[in-house]
């Protein structure tokens, strides 16, 4: 019996588009929201000036001109509907705008969506670089109360002997 809603995150990464895979081939659902957040540039831009020690120059907007970072966002989230069709499910569009964290903003959108499972690829880093960089997934996990289906990268093959 499928559930009724599936909620994908979606990034345009290779573990992303293994996730929908996944999502496609375990998991059936009535419908399946492919989610992708994004922040501002202008955001993104006075959060590296910060951190960079560098006095934040005076940002101004044109409302006439899409920020790019949402343009991104839109085509990385058409992409990722594209494969959860072709991956047999019954997928719709949807972008977040992130104020905070890329994770809380996907928890938010399940509360709000009131999913019933999320899926997610993991990046499956290991020893010192998982402990310096958390992963959005790890964190969805943390803080959301709804079971979610965490998908790790793929194996690297491994090389043959030159000769065989």
């Amino acid at each position: 019996m499928p559930c009724d809603l599936m909620l994908i995150t979606y990034d345009g990464s290779e573990n992303a588009r293994r996730a929908v895979e996944y999502a496609g081939r375990f998991l059936a659902a009535n419908r399946a929201v492919v989610l992708t957040a994004w922040e501002p540039m202008m955001r993104q831009a006075a959060r590296l000036s910060g951190l960079s020690g560098v006095m934040q120059p005076e940002w101004v907007t044109d409302d006439e001109i899409a920020d790019v970072a949402f343009v991104d966002a839109r085509n990385i989230n058409a992409e990722g509907v594209r494969l959860a069709k072709l991956a047999g499910l019954n997928a719709e569009a949807r972008t977040v705008e992130c104020t905070t964290t890329i994770w809380n903003a996907i928890v938010e959108t399940a509360d709000e969506l009131d999913v019933d499972i999320i899926v997610a690829g993991t990046r499956g880093a290991t020893g010192i670089r998982a402990l310096m960089h958390s992963s959005v997934a790890d964190a969805v996990l943390k803080h959301c109360h709804r079971p979610v289906l965490m998908v790790p990268p793929g194996r690297e093959p491994t090389p043959k002997p030159a000769g065989r």
